[in-house]
């Protein structure tokens, strides 16, 4: 077999172990290790393995990641999730779909502070859906919209992927942090248009708008306020330079902790859960690292990357459409796996590629902020995306009285609003990197 043989072989047997559930460290770990055997041998990769284990997880700035899985356990298991979303449904019940529209703004608030999709969708769903569907909600709008509203984890600072994307390709956390706001800005506001459009068109959908008294709105805003206080010492420290990502996450630990607990919603059992949740959920990125650097260094032996590199160099194709190509098999590869491990395993091959292609006249750090928010807002589509979307499936385990299928023609209306605002990412990079450069 030639070395192209071999790279292809080791990512078509990847995806093979993936489509039967084989845990996803171990499905790129495998194939990788013995694509590297046949293209170098046993001492070569004995080599390998002896440092490169412990020089990918001795990195210093990934230390930032279990600190914010920490400080997402913290809000988890102090409960700061019902606060934001009781606030939200008091300023928002006023409207038609104004309980809907308050479980974005609540999975959006939430997965600021925790980082996690995973987490943002099963706190804030097991808080929101009982409630919508007591006062009449169908089954439908509402688990798709919590579905839909908890893939804003993986956009808004502190998102574990967007961390891994700036870790991977070098960029300042920071950086990426004040490129994601906008992009995130404008999917609230799609999601909330759509939910808007969808309770005029279906009005049974949703019951009638009934508003809160003013006693009521004042009252649960006084809940949140700890929750604002977190988010401006952690990100304002972060973004006026008083401290480092890693340090504002540890800051971030110690405030959400003690806030939690001179609030009562902490004790011994749930600080146990928090840290081994945290514990837990950062094993098995830094599993997914370890796999994904071995199947990377196997294809980088084989030169796949490279010789894809030259193949899209070579052709007379315009870079927006090979921009739009490179989303849609982003979309197509989240129906088998997550988007931790896209970003992993796509990235390095991928990034030179786009590094080596002229946008927009986009300088290099530029262009690689722009295509890190491109690529997190596809993960974003991915997490709902049928027929293997993430998030439908968490919905489908926490509310086993709506079929899936009904969950999925939910989504449709969001999905629709996620194609017009990953076509204006593409087409205006400005919308990614204007925060960037007012602020830094």
């Amino acid at each position: 077999m030639t070395s192209m043989q071999i790279g292809l072989s080791v990512f078509a047997l990847m995806l093979v172990l993936m489509g039967i559930r084989v845990p996803i460290a171990i499905s790129m770990f495998v194939p990788g290790a013995i694509g590297y055997l046949m293209l170098s041998g046993w001492h070569p990769l004995l080599a390998h393995l002896k440092g490169a284990v412990y020089g990918r997880v001795s990195v210093y700035d990934l230390s930032v990641i279990p600190l914010f899985m920490l400080m997402g356990a913290f809000a988890v298991q102090g409960g700061l999730s019902k606060a934001l979303f009781d606030f939200a449904n008091a300023l928002l019940g006023r409207f038609k779909g104004g309980m809907a529209m308050a479980g974005i703004l609540a999975c959006a608030a939430f997965g600021s502070i925790s980082g996690s999709t995973v987490a943002t969708t099963a706190t804030i769903a097991q808080v929101a859906y009982p409630e919508m569907r007591r006062i009449g909600y169908t089954g439908r709008l509402a688990t798709a919209v919590l579905a839909t509203g908890g893939t804003m984890g993986v956009l808004l600072p502190p998102s574990v992927t967007l961390m891994v994307y700036a870790i991977l390709t070098e960029q300042n956390i920071t950086k990426m942090f004040l490129a994601a706001y906008i992009p995130a800005l404008l999917a609230a506001i799609g999601y909330l248009a759509a939910i808007a459009i969808m309770v005029r068109l279906h009005p049974d959908q949703a019951p009638p708008a009934k508003a809160a008294p003013l006693s009521e709105v004042l009252a649960s805003g006084a809940r949140v306020w700890p929750i604002l206080a977190i988010f401006f010492v952690v990100f304002g420290g972060i973004y006026g330079g008083l401290f480092t990502a890693t340090e504002g996450a540890a800051i971030g630990n110690i405030l959400t902790f003690a806030i939690t607990l001179l609030r009562g919603d902490m004790d011994r059992s749930r600080f146990v859960n928090a840290v081994r949740t945290a514990a837990q959920t950062s094993g098995m990125i830094f599993m997914i690292f370890i796999g994904a650097d071995m199947i990377n260094a196997a294809l980088a032996l084989s030169q796949l990357p490279m010789q894809l590199s030259d193949l899209v160099a070579h052709m007379q194709i315009s870079p927006v459409i090979v921009m739009a190509g490179i989303m849609i098999f982003y979309i197509l590869l989240g129906c088998v796996m997550d988007e931790m491990s896209m970003i992993l395993l796509t990235v390095p091959t991928l990034f030179p590629v786009i590094m080596g292609m002229d946008f927009f006249g986009l300088m290099p750090a530029d262009k690689a902020l722009w295509f890190g928010i491109l690529i997190l807002t596809v993960c974003e589509i991915g997490m709902i995306f049928p027929p293997v979307g993430l998030n439908v499936y968490i919905m489908n385990g926490l509310a086993k009285d709506v079929p899936m299928a009904e969950t999925y023609k939910g989504v449709v209306p969001f999905l629709a609003t996620d194609a017009i605002r990953l076509s204006l990412l593409i087409m205006f990079p400005a919308l990614s990197l204007w925060l960037v450069h007012r602020l830094t």
